[in-house]
């Protein structure tokens, strides 16, 4: 298939080209800000802006909502004909991110990008590969945390109108490995990220959180196309009732699916995590992390998912004080401490008071 055809397929129209002068001005922007934002990758700043400056940037008529596109059988960047020229560089970083990151053969053919294999033919990684760019994006433009209301998630993020859920499914693992091991294997298509989540928790969970944020981008993007065609169909009734159907199923279904890899990521690190609790130490740093590990959930009303299992470990906790002798001088001032914060913490933090916490308990 020729480049023109596979264009078309992607629904791209060139409208005309970049100066060379606009092209160095980007690649110069963008160079200096990644090397500046990921001192602890090493970047050369002069290499990145070869590299960047070497792309083709184009004009185009792209699909709704698209703002820009890489391509990489043609090593281009088109930008939305609407896109303001003064927004270039916001708009350019997501797309020079998945180009430093590509890995191709001899003959063009891509072999990787960042946390995406394409050599693996059970391969469930797309879409933790686009949040972990737009993650490393807005950590480049200094977005700030907000939150945001998604499918009737609440949902801190500094990515409020691109892959939201997904970024915060991400950003939860990047929080238990390490944001540094993140981009490290973002930016350098490495395994180091995979490997090391792997270990903390095992390859089945890694596997189906991959396979769970993919669904969560096919999802999405089913109920854009649902929106589009309502759109389409506007005076048939039959067809928008049912549509809606469908829509308001898609929601929900979204809505679980974020929920449930949620529970994943945080049952299945802090399952096998308290396993190494012994000392003093290791018991208040687990506590500690698990504790605020509620800065990155999305919450739904009525949902006490967090809370409940928060609640759980700190019991699991004061059974290893009882049972634990190994450290038993250590462990009775941290018990101390433990017993008279736990529960004002929880009344603090998660809006409810110890009564219901006792009572969940009895």
């Amino acid at each position: 298939m020729s480049i023109k055809k596979d264009l078309k397929k992607e629904g791209i129209d060139i409208i005309g080209k970049l100066d060379t002068l606009t092209i160095n001005s980007l690649a110069k922007n963008i160079s200096s800000i990644i090397s500046q934002t990921f001192p602890e990758l090493n970047l050369n700043t002069n290499d990145l802006f070869r590299n960047i400056s070497r792309l083709n940037m184009y004009y185009a008529r792209l699909p709704q909502g698209v703002s820009a596109k890489y391509f990489y059988k043609n090593k281009s960047i088109y930008f939305s004909n609407t896109v303001d020229s003064k927004n270039l560089t916001a708009v350019a970083m997501h797309e020079c991110i998945h180009y430093l990151q590509e890995v191709c053969d001899n003959n063009g053919n891509i072999l990787r990008l960042g946390l995406c294999d394409y050599t693996s033919k059970s391969s469930h990684d797309v879409g933790i590969n686009e949040a972990a760019v737009q993650l490393m994006a807005s950590k480049c433009l200094n977005k700030p945390y907000e939150n945001v209301k998604y499918f009737g998630i609440n949902i801190p993020t500094n990515s409020p109108s691109y892959y939201t859920l997904e970024c915060a499914l991400v950003n939860q693992m990047a929080y238990v490995v390490g944001e540094n091991v993140l981009f490290d294997s973002t930016l350098n298509s490495n395994d180091n990220f995979r490997n090391q989540f792997i270990s903390l928790t095992s390859k089945k969970v890694f596997y189906n959180i991959e396979k769970n944020i993919d669904l969560l981008v096919e999802s999405q993007e089913k109920l854009t196309s649902l929106y589009a065609s309502l759109q389409e169909f506007d005076t048939d009734l039959y067809f928008i009732k049912e549509s809606n159907k469908e829509i308001n199923k898609q929601k929900d279904n979204i809505k679980k699916l974020f929920l449930d890899t949620q529970k994943l990521i945080f049952t299945s690190y802090f399952d096998s995590a308290i396993n190494l609790v012994y000392t003093s130490k290791t018991i208040e740093n687990y506590r500690n992390k698990l504790y605020l590990f509620k800065n990155y959930i999305g919450q739904v009303d009525g949902d006490t998912s967090f809370n409940d299992y928060y609640i759980d470990k700190m019991m699991e906790l004061e059974k290893k004080y009882e049972t634990d002798k190994t450290e038993i001088t250590d462990l009775v001032v941290v018990k101390h401490n433990f017993i008279s914060t736990l529960f004002r913490k929880i009344k603090t933090l998660f809006g409810f008071s110890p009564s219901y916490a006792k009572a969940k308990n009895n």
